[in-house]
């Protein structure tokens, strides 16, 4: 048997403010934008050399989806970002004004550091030690 994750659905408050700040804060790419009704559209958006699962912008268009815009799991993070560069896509954060939560720690497995999206969503930035 063989499965994968495809995508996580992310619920954000606008599609637009959502996309910009994937594509231009964390430089993701932008897979796909597809208007599905006068409301929903299909975006995906994906790490930057990435080639798995992608988070699915899912603009909330209900009372009880708005209350779980940047807070899906309860405080907890959220979502795992590993990156083969740490101090490049830490400076990246720091440029762009993104809330740090956690300072940069080194760990037995990899540096990291925990930062909010525009939501308020967590997320861990890792570098994980290479096992070679």
């Amino acid at each position: 048997m063989k499965q994968s994750l495809a995508h996580i659905a992310l619920v954000v408050n606008n599609y637009d403010e959502a996309i910009r700040f994937y594509i231009d804060k964390l430089h993701f790419d932008l897979i796909e934008d597809t208007t599905l009704s006068p409301t929903k559209r299909w975006v995906l958006v994906r790490p930057p050399g990435g080639n798995g699962c992608c988070l699915l912008l899912a603009e909330a268009s209900k009372e009880e989806q708005k209350t779980r815009v940047g807070n899906q799991t309860g405080g907890r993070v959220f979502l795992f970002l590993h990156t083969d560069d740490f101090k490049r896509d830490y400076k990246n954060l720091l440029d762009h004004k993104i809330k740090i939560v956690r300072a940069p720690v080194m760990e037995a497995w990899g540096e990291v550091c925990v930062f909010e999206d525009l939501y308020g969503n967590l997320w861990d930035l890792i570098q994980p030690l290479s096992h070679s």
